[in-house]
């Protein structure tokens, strides 16, 4: 994974590029009615139920658009949250509040929902040794706090983009001339560039994975689209030879019978791309 160096960068980069869209050369509505020097205050008020996210998030928000607001926090990330709950108040220039609010209720809300999806993931993960993992399928631009919301309801976060991890995937393995030849180019590579990067390899079946058993150096063996019955023969294949993971159409009727097949990991593109925002507002008082 990225090193929280370069995943404070993303957060950076996401709050400047939001700022910059939503704002523009100025807040008019704002300027045009509220005096410079006003001081306001709000509070970060919950409409729904689930895991709330994106607190820690807020404060980075507030503080970029404005150093000087202050933020009082009640409820803090990966809590609990019902209907009516007051998660923060935020004290400062009321230009400054309104300028943050959209990105502020924007990135929570969504945060939240993916919170609250992997919450549920987890439960239903309960006393079987497999993690949930998230993937690549976010939001163009929104991928670090996405990630982030995984995190925060206690899921565990895959690679975080192309660079920082090898994944061999089937089209990938075609297009090199076949698994051994696409693990083999593949090795090659890293030690001509110098680099250290795990290696996952997708296999489709359970010949592909024998053939991936035949090479060295593989942390983890992808089981892409397996049944429940070939998914325990794969496992029982792999054994400890590296890591596994399941993927592929598993959804919350299914994923605990694929952890218990044995996989160490299930990862699952709708913890990020199929979930519903919870409903926030921000109510000056």
């Amino acid at each position: 994974m990225i090193s929280e160096a370069q995943f404070e960068n993303e957060l950076q980069l996401i709050i400047a590029n939001a700022i910059r869209e939503d704002v523009g050369d100025g807040d008019h509505s704002s300027l045009a009615c509220i005096p410079a020097d006003a001081q306001g205050k709000a509070k970060l008020l919950v409409k729904d139920k689930g895991i709330i996210a994106g607190v820690a998030f807020a404060q980075k928000v507030f503080h970029y658009v404005d150093p000087e607001m202050t933020v009082e926090v009640f409820i803090e990330d990966g809590a609990r949250v019902k209907h009516g709950d007051i998660v923060f108040h935020v004290t400062g220039r009321s230009q400054s509040i309104l300028k943050a609010e959209r990105l502020v209720l924007n990135s929570m809300q969504r945060m939240s929902a993916v919170a609250t999806k992997t919450r549920h993931y987890v439960d239903l993960l309960e006393g079987t040794n497999t993690k949930i993992l998230d993937t690549r399928k976010t939001t163009p631009g929104f991928r670090a706090c996405e990630k982030w919301a995984v995190k925060i309801g206690g899921g565990e976060n895959h690679r975080f983009a192309l660079y920082d991890m090898i994944m061999l995937k089937d089209n990938h393995n075609d297009f090199a001339g076949g698994i051994t030849a696409a693990i083999q180019k593949t090795q090659v590579y890293l030690q001509e560039t110098g680099r250290d990067l795990k290696i996952i390899v997708e296999a489709r079946n359970l010949a592909e994975i024998e053939e991936i058993l035949q090479s060295e150096g593989i942390h983890r063996i992808l089981i892409d689209n397996f049944n429940f019955e070939d998914t325990k023969k794969a496992v029982a294949l792999i054994g400890t030879k590296c890591q596994t993971e399941s993927s592929g159409n598993i959804n919350e009727t299914t994923i605990r019978h694929y952890a218990e097949c044995g996989v160490n990991y299930i990862s699952s593109g709708a913890l990020t791309h199929s979930v519903y925002n919870m409903d926030l507002s921000l109510k000056a008082i």
